[in-house]
């Protein structure tokens, strides 16, 4: 079943609205879940929520798959370049969305201490770092990998498909360079062989700028000591469609 809420979003002064899938016999037990955040919940569960149209299609896989789950996920902005803002850890420059001021740190700082909180209480969750993972495409994966990184002690398993790092991928390294990361963390990293290969005149996927950047996070994930797992999907975009196709690739990843 999902439940949607609105939620004060205090990093804006503003709110979002949450799409929480809990087990469809979640009222009928007294079991206790890991939970999972997902940044983009408009895209999710149902395609007329979507904002292209297409959804995640994530309750039904999730309905029959085996290990039962909270999902929680955050709507984003739909104003201007608002989505930017909220889900990038760095500021930065790019045509032709100009200058975007980030606050995604402040984003996450908002999620582990106000949301989180409030998740934990209201739903039987499992709350400590070993049952909780974060995940989300394009700038949401670049805020799953950032969120692995920089909020270790909180998430333990993160899912990071299609992820924006060209926006900020020196600033991530370097990030990545000073923590130290718990040895019982996963990421999972995707791009799709099509996106990659965009405007690269049909160069070697493998050589593309997009694919190296996810190899050298990969590597340096697991010079840290981090497991990951690489996946370029044959034939993948840029899309809902295609990240729908590697739910069953990245939760077995992270959770079995």
């Amino acid at each position: 079943m999902i439940v949607t809420k609105d939620f004060p979003f205090t990093p804006a002064n503003s709110s979002r609205t949450l799409h929480i899938y809990l087990p469809d016999d979640y009222y009928q037990s007294q079991e206790a879940y890991p939970c999972m955040y997902y940044f983009d919940g408009q895209n999710l569960f149902f395609d007329y929520e979507a904002s292209f149209g297409t959804s995640w299609g994530l309750k039904d896989f999730l309905d029959v798959w085996p290990k039962k789950m909270i999902v929680v996920g955050i709507e984003c902005s739909h104003q201007g370049n608002q989505r930017l803002a909220e889900y990038s850890p760095y500021s930065f420059f790019e045509e032709p969305f100009g200058q975007i001021e980030a606050y995604g740190k402040e984003t996450l700082n908002w999620l582990v201490s106000e949301l989180k909180p409030y998740i934990d209480q209201k739903f039987r969750t499992y709350p400590f770092r070993e049952a909780t993972g974060i995940a989300g495409s394009s700038m949401g994966g670049l805020m799953a990998a950032y969120a692995g990184i920089a909020f270790n002690n909180y998430f333990s398993k993160m899912a990071c498909l299609s992820s924006a790092l060209s926006f900020n991928f020196e600033e991530l390294m370097t990030n990545l360079s000073k923590q130290e990361l718990n040895d019982d963390s996963r990421f999972y990293l995707s791009i799709g062989q099509l996106e990659a290969q965009a405007n690269q005149n049909q160069l070697d996927p493998f050589q593309t700028p997009a694919v190296k950047r996810n190899l050298s996070l990969e590597a340096a994930l697991q010079a840290k000591g981090a497991k990951t797992y690489f996946y370029l999907q044959e034939y993948g975009q840029h899309n809902e469609a295609s990240w729908q196709e590697q739910n069953q690739r990245y939760l077995e990843f992270l959770w079995f």
